[in-house]
């Protein structure tokens, strides 16, 4: 028991950051850049891809047994475009303005290779419970991506967070940050930082099993 809760645990978590599929995996790069100019488009992104990688993982996972390898691929990808497809007309119908500024990225999230990458790799070939554990902390690392980018571009590029004005008139908005060089600038610096954290932790670890060896 303990054993299997430790590995649903590892399953959870990740998806936030030693896997993360942006910062980690590199995936998902067109809709991290195309529609993270404010945190408000970056949640509404990360919000219907957590839906859709969530949903579609459920269900591969439930009937993994009756889709035939020969189309398994097909579908996946029919699966994950009925979820998809939910979420567009959700998003239309609660928030049209954000809908609209997503434009064609919403049903692109059918070719996001991040997840038809989770219905082959894991969701295929796990339990129903690993596989919505997985697809949750991808999903969550994903969003927590969108959401650092978009908060990052629009404090910078417009001086605002959500749309609320953090600074007062003499702040001078960076407009390259909305605009896409400001995309891969900001990236390219949050990957630099990821990877930085990521070497940092990997030699404390080190340290770590070389002085409980010592201690032996």
């Amino acid at each position: 028991m303990v054993k299997a809760s430790q590995q649903e645990y590892e399953e959870l978590i990740k998806g936030i950051w030693r896997d993360n599929p942006v910062f980690a995996q590199v995936l998902g790069m067109c809709p991290m850049l195309a529609v993270t100019n404010s945190a408000i488009n970056a949640i509404a992104m990360g919000g219907a891809t957590f839906f859709v990688l969530v949903g579609s993982s459920f269900l591969v996972a439930a009937f993994k047994s009756w889709i035939p390898k020969q189309v398994r691929i097909s579908c996946f990808i029919i699966i994950i475009a009925t979820f998809v497809t939910v979420a567009d007309y959700t998003l239309l119908a609660l928030i049209p303005g954000v809908h609209k500024e997503l434009g064609a990225f919403i049903p692109l999230i059918v070719a996001n290779c991040l997840i038809l990458g989770r219905q082959e790799a894991f969701a295929s070939k796990s339990t129903i419970r690993l596989a919505l554990l997985d697809a949750i902390g991808m999903a969550a690392g994903f969003m927590l991506a969108l959401l650092m980018l978009g908060a990052v571009r629009e404090i910078l590029g417009d001086g605002a967070l959500f749309g609320i004005k953090l600074f007062g008139t003499q702040f001078e908005p960076w407009v390259i940050m909305i605009l896409p060089p400001g995309g891969f600038l900001t990236l390219g610096l949050l990957l630099l930082l990821f990877n930085w954290l990521a070497v940092k932790r990997r030699k404390f670890l080190d340290e770590v099993i070389k002085a409980e060896r010592g201690q032996s």
